[in-house]
């Protein structure tokens, strides 16, 4: 068996990629901030899951495993162990102008909420508001498109713009479902690394897929009804003997003596 290459593990890192940032960007997530969540995540698995001797990784090795200069080590470290933070990142300009909008006091009408503005013009208008936030390298036809189909302005009836909200988020998405396509990508990924880095004397964990390229498109009507029966009804059994080995009395509240276990079941398209 062939050893992967740097090339081979960055481009299917690439192919992973691709529909994780299709969220992030539905989401208004800048490559910046995303950017800063990877540096930090980076030195949170150097120093937590490559120690020696079962020590955390200290800084200067954590710096050679991630790339990273000592001092950024230290300053995702320490954020790391100041505890969860709301990570503020590169703001858009999209949202920069909303918030300019909202805050200076030049584009605020006599009650201090934001003013309706005129495209151009003299005074006030959403030209001198874009020149305001620099973002004058960005089409302002392209901005109000971006922010119309946000729902974050709207057109008057007379011709002004009316910003709606604060932030720009170009799709709103469920916040349970965000969090629980975090954790289904979690688990999915942590299951290949235990049977990418296991050793010869570990079990590999049970993962596999059954996946026809030739499908007619006509069939998938039929496809969406058979997985939910066969799939739920595989589920059920699963649930019910992950239920018939569920820890009781003292040995629940140990956690040494119980682990996160389960399977999952997912609809495969392209």
């Amino acid at each position: 068996m062939a050893p992967a290459s740097t090339t081979h593990v960055l481009a299917a890192t690439r192919q992973w990629l691709k529909p994780l940032v299709h969220v992030l960007i539905r989401c208004g997530i800048t490559w910046r901030e995303f950017a800063e969540v990877a540096k930090t995540a980076y030195v949170e698995v150097a120093i937590s899951q490559f120690g020696k001797r079962g020590r955390p990784t200290n800084v200067s090795r954590a710096a050679i495993l991630t790339g990273l200069a000592r001092r950024e080590v230290r300053l995702q470290r320490e954020r790391l162990e100041s505890g969860p933070e709301a990570l503020t990142g590169y703001v858009t300009k999209a949202s920069l102008i909303l918030s300019a909008w909202h805050l200076e006091p030049e584009f605020l009408d006599s009650a201090g909420k934001p003013a309706l503005l005129a495209l151009d013009g003299e005074g006030a208008t959403f030209t001198a508001l874009l020149r305001r936030c620099g973002a004058g390298d960005v089409r302002r036809s392209t901005l109000l498109r971006e922010l119309r189909s946000a729902g974050a302005i709207r057109v008057t009836d007379d011709g002004r713009l009316e910003p709606l909200q604060r932030m720009y988020v170009p799709q709103k998405m469920d916040e349970e479902l965000i969090r629980l396509w975090g954790t289904v990508l979690a688990d999915v990924a942590s299951t290949y690394v235990h049977n990418l880095t296991r050793d010869a004397r570990t079990p590999a964990r049970f993962e596999r897929a059954a996946l026809n390229d030739r499908v007619l498109s006509s069939a998938l009507p039929e496809f969406r009804e058979f997985l939910h029966k066969e799939g739920q009804a595989f589920l059920e059994r699963v649930d019910a003997w992950l239920l018939a080995h569920e820890a009781t009395g003292s040995a629940g509240s140990s956690k040494k003596a119980t682990i996160r276990l389960g399977a999952g079941v997912y609809h495969l398209q392209d």
